[in-house]
């Protein structure tokens, strides 16, 4: 629920600023981009955090190899998207790119959230129901092809 409330959140205080006259946020897919960049800050960032870690580890289906490696993987990959996010559409395609590989990025890690919805994996695991769990990522899916199809 925490990602959903800081996209929420940023997204709006960013448009917000935009409607006092800051061009950089003076429009919905602008502001949301800067919404989705704090989220995938602080989900990017809960990869690395030991207890946290922990539980993201503990998620990954057994079918996948290395799991250790995969959240690592992940939580860089959900940075680099976030600050590339940023980038404004005028300095070229970068936005559109980073919101569309996030958008597969959260497609393709859908399946752990399955898992975790099936037992609780660890005390630090995500444990948010599968069908609000579900709700939430297409929410956020949908806020990453906004950006994508309006920047």
């Amino acid at each position: 629920m925490a990602p959903l409330i800081v996209l929420l959140v940023f997204t709006t205080l960013a448009r917000a600023v935009g409607a006092l006259g800051v061009g950089y946020v003076a429009s919905w897919p602008a502001a949301t981009a800067v919404g989705l960049a704090a989220m995938f800050i602080v989900t990017g960032a809960s990869h690395f955090f030991p207890a946290r870690r922990a539980g993201l580890i503990a998620i990954v289906p057994p079918a996948l190899k290395h799991p250790a490696a995969l959240v690592a993987l992940t939580g860089v990959l959900e940075l680099l998207g976030a600050v590339a996010l940023l980038v404004p559409p005028e300095a070229g395609q970068l936005r559109v790119a980073a919101a569309l590989s996030l958008a597969v990025l959260l497609f393709v890690m859908f399946p752990a959230n399955v898992y975790a919805s099936q037992a609780r994996r660890s005390e630090h695991s995500p444990n948010t129901p599968l069908p609000q769990r579900t709700a939430m990522q297409c929410v956020f899916i949908a806020a990453t092809l906004f950006v994508a199809l309006a920047s």
